[in-house]
């Protein structure tokens, strides 16, 4: 929303200062997203007028302009149409920076013909889109007077953000009333008078559909005489960035900034019948005023004559019915439109004019037949001509629900203490009607004006008192708990994540934040993309369907990383992923991405492989408390993770993660180059830590003596894995073996087909006594024992 100073002023008699009002808006609510001023930019350009203007003798489509500026006589190359003696337009001297161009003047010949300066268009000072032709100004303005004041620019532009509960502050008279509540000055808004009616309407109106159209109000106006703005209101609305078009358009393009009042005209030699505000049908178009045609629905409401739509209510209008300066009887349309459906309808079409930005917010519903009245007054003033009586069709919406209020709710909700007069008086300001609930009760029945939908309970009229004492008067307090409150404390899943997260990026991986939600295709690649898991209504065409993993996401995070020129970039996040739509759909991970590209350098480490992931995964787990030396390694995967290079980690038949190397299907099916590699940790799927006597670790243990080694050879089936052999092995003697791993398999010639050898490394650690060569044999001889019993393997000799 945008607006002038001088605007504002017009509705509110203050002598605040441009930065008072500012700071005023921010402590009220109204976020200032910025102050223009656009007598700044045009400093260095004046008004000259031109005394001559001759033909150039190297150009055909050139003039040699001799041309009156505060600098004196000038003679300036100029190759504007509409270039010719006594013509007051825009003069920039040499230096000076020309925005819409982009340029800074110097004195270069032009064709042969030094060029003085320049004579401007609206679209070289950013005024206008129009570069056919120099600037026609005021023919009576002085040489040399400053462009901003001879274009009545010199007046600073206020640009806000509105939040979706006030329409209101979409017009001028609304902020205006808000500063006049909090102090900063009075409402001189003039009060509007209903223009008498000459005649009946020729044209009637009809609701078909009150749910989206509850009223619509409108008048024939005959005998218009249409034409340019007058230059104020030329001057306000390029001010805050509209093309004047015509008074018609320019009037209801003005009333809808002034007071969140959309409205629209028709040229009534146009229409057809009688107006109707109904549902579409099937099979419906119309060519809208942008130019393009739209199509219809049964969902959308229009507004129609007996023949044809004339646009999309709440919307835009068509074009076909549109007003041109050849207009002279006109139709003006006031309506209440369903902000739901104005709202669905835009997302639809993809329209987004000020009437569909206001009306989906919800205007005033007690502005309607007063903002008709409003329109019709600055019609007759600006265009001539009589007004018919008010047509009206529907009724109005019924006005907000009464609130009981108790106003030491002020203090108890916001901290701050306002006595009930003050409190009465700020709603009385802000335009809601107060009155005691009975007379020995200090509560108040208050009710909410009609252009307030949004305060629907106490603490909103706590809101209201709050921000106009000033949000800045709120003490900074924690809310207060009741005795002996203590937060909850985190979950064991919850702290896991939080450790599994520092343990991911102490690895070199970055924490990426990505959606919940993903394109359906990429959650069928990646076993998901069910019926019940599409959203009904995403936020994004293409982000509607829950995620099945958090590694789709991250891996197209990671493309777009490489894409950029960043290969190597390795992502992890911890967040949900959805199964299902049970209770228990929803699970826990901690899941992390690798394009696995090494660095192109002749030093670089060879390229990453599936246990460069498991190495980290097992890191991950080790720090999260999972029972790493329980896990067992199975190569039963999903489909989106490529066989034989992934493998899965369980606890009996529930997996806890999963890693390796993504099946080149599914990165093509999202858009990812391959190779990538990564791993999935769900966290929900490991079991509760043991009480431990409130140790959460076990002591440090000191070992005086050496531990020592034995090496081990195994012939088994090639089905079994390496993972069982050293499970087996580690169980063997849990007292004096620390560690098991494997360090060879061969499968060659000197191997029987369907056999290989596994080869071990066996760790024994002594803690009372140095070992003696029988302890030693006992030990071996159990490792061989488990090992043959677990596998069906044999000692390999």
């Amino acid at each position: 929303m945008r607006f002038t100073l001088s605007w504002l002023k017009e509705h509110l008699a203050t002598d605040a200062s441009l930065d008072d009002i500012v700071e005023r808006m921010t402590m009220t609510g109204l976020e200032v997203e910025g102050v223009e001023d656009a007598g700044a930019k045009l400093a260095p350009f004046t008004v000259a007028r031109i005394i001559s203007a001759a033909k150039h003798p190297n150009a055909d489509k050139l003039q040699v302009c001799q041309v009156e500026t505060k600098l004196g006589t000038l003679e300036i190359v100029c190759g504007a149409p509409n270039a010719r003696a006594g013509l007051v337009t825009a003069f920039a001297p040499i230096g000076t920076y020309i925005p819409g161009s982009g340029i800074t003047l110097e004195p270069k010949p032009v064709r042969g013909v030094v060029s003085n300066g320049m004579l401007c268009s609206g679209a070289e000072l950013e005024l206008d889109t129009d570069a056919d032709g120099i600037l026609e100004l005021d023919p009576e303005l002085k040489v040399g007077t400053p462009l901003a004041d001879a274009l009545h620019l010199n007046d600073p532009v206020i640009d806000i953000e509105v939040t979706p509960n006030r329409p209101d502050w979409l017009g001028v008279h609304g902020i205006a009333r808000d500063l006049a509540a909090a102090g900063l000055g009075k409402v001189t808004t003039k009060p509007v008078l209903p223009v008498p009616g000459r005649f009946p309407s020729p044209v009637k109106v009809m609701i078909e559909n009150t749910e989206a159209c509850p009223m619509f109000s409108g008048r024939y106006i005959r005998g218009v005489k249409n034409g340019p703005s007058p230059a104020w209101l030329q001057t306000r609305l390029r001010a805050v960035g509209l093309r004047p078009r015509n008074i018609l358009v320019d009037i209801t393009n003005f009333i809808s900034l002034d007071r969140s009042r959309p409205l629209h005209v028709y040229d009534a030699s146009k229409l057809k019948g009688a107006i109707h505000a109904r549902l579409g049908r099937e099979g419906e178009s119309f060519k809208a005023l942008d130019g393009n045609v739209y199509d219809v629905t049964p969902a959308m409401c229009v507004i129609a004559d007996d023949e044809k739509v004339l646009g999309l209510g709440g919307i835009m209008g068509g074009e076909e019915s549109g007003c041109s300066e050849a207009t002279t009887d006109v139709f003006l349309e006031s309506a209440y439109f369903d902000a739901t459906r104005t709202h669905a309808t835009g997302r639809a079409t993809g329209i987004v004019s000020d009437a569909q930005y206001r009306f989906a917010r919800g205007v005033d519903s007690g502005f309607v037949v007063t903002g008709l009245e409003l329109a019709t007054r600055m019609i007759l003033d600006l265009c001539g001509g009589e007004a018919s009586e008010v047509v009206v069709a529907g009724e109005e919406p019924a006005p907000p629900k009464t609130i009981t209020f108790d106003p030491d709710r002020v203090h108890a909700l916001a901290g701050i203490d306002v006595k009930p007069t003050r409190v009465r008086a700020i709603l009385k300001d802000l335009g809601f009607e107060t009155s005691a609930e009975g007379q020995s009760s200090k509560k108040l029945i208050v009710q909410p004006p009609t252009w307030r939908r949004d305060v629907e309970g106490s603490a909103d009229l706590v809101e209201e008192v709050a921000r106009i004492e000033g949000f800045d008067k709120m003490p900074a307090l924690a809310p207060p708990r009741a005795a002996g409150f203590r937060a909850p404390p985190a979950s064991v899943g919850e702290s896991r994540t939080r450790i599994g997260r520092r343990a991911a990026a102490s690895l070199g991986y970055n924490e990426a934040i990505t959606w919940s939600f993903t394109p359906r295709a990429h959650a069928q690649a990646f076993g998901g993309g069910s019926e019940e898991m599409l959203v009904s209504n995403p936020i994004a065409s293409d982000l509607d369907c829950m995620r099945p993993s958090s590694l789709p996401n991250l891996l197209t995070a990671a493309q777009r990383n490489a894409d950029r020129g960043f290969d190597d970039a390795r992502l992890f996040e911890a967040g949900p992923a959805y199964r299902d739509t049970t209770e228990t759909g929803q699970i826990r991970t901690i899941a992390a991405a690798w394009l696995a590209r090494p660095p192109r350098h002749w030093r670089a480490a060879p390229q990453p492989d599936i246990f460069d992931v498991k190495r980290d995964l097992m890191i991950v787990l080790e720090a999260i408390g999972a029972p790493v030396a329980s896990l067992q390694t199975s190569n039963d995967v999903p489909s989106h993770w490529r066989p034989g290079r992934a493998g899965a980690l369980r606890l009996g038949n529930k997996p806890v993660a999963i890693f390796g190397e993504i099946h080149p299907r599914a990165l093509k099916a999202i858009g990812v180059e391959a190779p990538a590699l990564a791993f999935e940790i769900f966290v929900d799927a490991l079991p509760q830590p043991r009480a431990k006597g409130g140790r959460s670790k076990p002591p440090l243990e000191k070992l005086d003596l050496q531990p020592l080694s034995r090496d081990f050879a195994f012939i088994v089936d090639d089905a079994v894995a390496a993972a069982d052999v050293v499970r087996a092995a580690i169980g063997a003697d849990k007292a004096l073996i620390s560690d098991v791993s494997l360090f060879d398999v061969y499968r060659g010639e000197r191997m029987q087909p369907g056999k290989k050898s596994l080869a071990i490394e066996v760790t024994l650690q002594p803690r009372e006594k140095t070992l003696t060569d029988a302890d030693i044999e006992a030990v071996s001889a159990k490792v061989v024992s488990a090992v043959m019993k677990a596998t069906g393997g044999t000692l390999r000799g």
